[in-house]
C-alpha cells in the first residue's frame, strides 16, 4: 500500500456529497461528463442498480450494483444508473435541505437509496492518477466469500463502516453533518482504492500496488525525482536484473518505469508551479531536468501547455 500512500500524499483528494436519492421503481439517473478536477462517485445504500457508461457508438458493458457497492469514474465519463426494468423512469423532484440536494420520484415501489458525490482533485497534472485507473471502478463493501484474502475482507469491512457512517450523517442531517460527510468522502476515495487493489488485480496503479518487490523503485522515484535514475539502478533497488524488472513493471502497469518517473515529475512540478513562487527553471531542476529548455519541452509534451501557462491557469482555477 506504500504506493497509494505516496500517491495520495502527492495528490490529496477531497470529497463533496451532492445528492441523496430516494427513488422508487422505475427510476434513472443520467450524469454528464465530470469537470476536469472531479471524479464522480455513487454509493448504493439500498436496492440494486445497473450502471451504463459511454455514448452512442461507444459503450462499455453494463455493471450491476448491489447495496453496499460504490462506483466511481476516474476518466470523468458520462454515465447512467437505473433500475434495469426498461420502463420509462418516473420524473424525480429535487429539493435543497440544509445544503444537501434530495431527489425523490414519489414512487412507493421497491427502489434504491443512493449517495451521489464528487471526489475533488488537486490542481496538478492528472495523468498519473487518471491514466492508470480504469474508466469505471466498482467496489463492494459487502462481506467476502470464504477463502478470499484476509486483507481484502478487512478493507471491505472498513469501507462498509465508513459508508454506514456517511449514510447516518446524510439521513439524519444533524448540525455540522455537511462538513463531516465531505471529510468522509475524501477518506472514501482512499479506502475504495485500497479495497480495489486488495480484492482484484487489474493493470495500472491498483496492480502495481500489489507488487511489493517493485516498491523500492517506486519509493525512490517519489522520494528523489531529481536523480537521473536509470533502469539498471531502479532494478538494483528491487534486487532484480534489468530484464526482470522491466518485465515485472510493464506486466503490472502496461507502461515503462521511465514513463511513470516522468509522470511523477510532471505531477510534482505542476504542484510546485501552482503553489510556490519558484521560477520555472528552479522547479525543473528540482524534478530532475538539467536545463530549463529540456523541462519546458517535457512539460508541454506531457501536459499540453507550457509551465508558465499551467501556472497562470492553475491560479485562476483555484481562485
Amino acid at each position: 500500500m506504500e504506493l497509494l500512500d505516496r500517491l495520495l500524499s502527492l495528490m490529496p483528494v477531497a470529497g463533496h456529497l451532492d445528492v441523496r436519492c430516494h427513488l422508487g421503481s422505475p427510476w434513472r439517473l443520467d450524469e454528464p461528463p465530470a469537470g476536469e478536477w472531479e471524479i464522480r462517485y455513487h454509493v448504493l445504500l439500498r436496492g440494486e442498480a445497473v450502471v451504463e457508461v459511454g455514448s452512442k457508438g461507444r459503450s462499455e458493458p453494463a455493471l450491476r450494483m448491489r447495496a453496499g457497492d460504490i462506483v466511481l469514474f476516474p476518466a470523468g465519463s458520462a454515465h447512467a444508473l437505473h433500475d434495469g426494468s426498461g420502463k420509462p423512469a418516473r420524473a424525480a423532484r429535487k429539493e435543497h435541505v440544509d445544503g444537501l440536494t434530495i431527489a425523490t420520484n414519489n414512487s412507493t415501489r421497491e427502489g434504491a437509496d443512493i449517495l451521489c458525490g464528487r471526489f475533488l482533485l488537486p490542481t496538478v497534472p492528472q495523468q498519473l492518477l487518471r491514466d492508470h485507473l480504469p474508466e469505471r471502478l466498482l467496489v463492494s463493501s459487502v462481506a467476502h466469500k470464504d477463502g478470499e484474502a484476509r486483507d481484502a475482507a478487512f478493507a471491505a469491512s472498513r469501507l462498509a463502516r465508513l459508508i454506514e457512517l456517511m449514510r447516518e450523517e446524510a439521513f439524519e442531517q444533524r448540525p455540522g453533518y455537511e462538513m463531516v460527510v465531505n471529510q468522509l468522502s475524501g477518506a472514501l476515495f482512499a479506502l475504495t482504492l485500497r479495497c480495489a487493489s486488495e480484492s482484484e488485480a487489474p493493470r495500472g496503479l491498483l496492480a502495481l500496488a500489489q507488487r511489493p518487490r517493485l516498491q523500492p523503485a517506486i519509493a525512490a522515484m517519489f522520494d528523489e525525482p531529481e536523480k537521473p535514475w536509470t533502469l539498471p539502478e531502479l532494478a538494483a533497488l528491487c534486487h532484480m536484473s534489468r530484464v526482470t524488472f522491466v518485465r515485472h513493471f510493464e506486466d503490472a502497469i502496461g507502461r515503462s518505469a521511465s514513463d511513470v518517473l516522468t509522470e511523477i515529475r510532471m505531477a510534482l512540478s505542476g504542484r510546485k508551479l501552482a503553489q510556490t513562487r519558484l521560477s520555472v527553471a528552479e522547479i525543473g531542476e528540482a524534478v530532475g531536468y538539467q536545463s530549463d529548455a529540456a523541462f519546458q519541452r517535457a512539460f508541454k509534451r506531457h501536459v499540453g501547455m507550457t509551465p508558465a501557462q499551467w501556472r497562470t491557469r492553475s491560479k485562476r482555477d483555484e481562485a
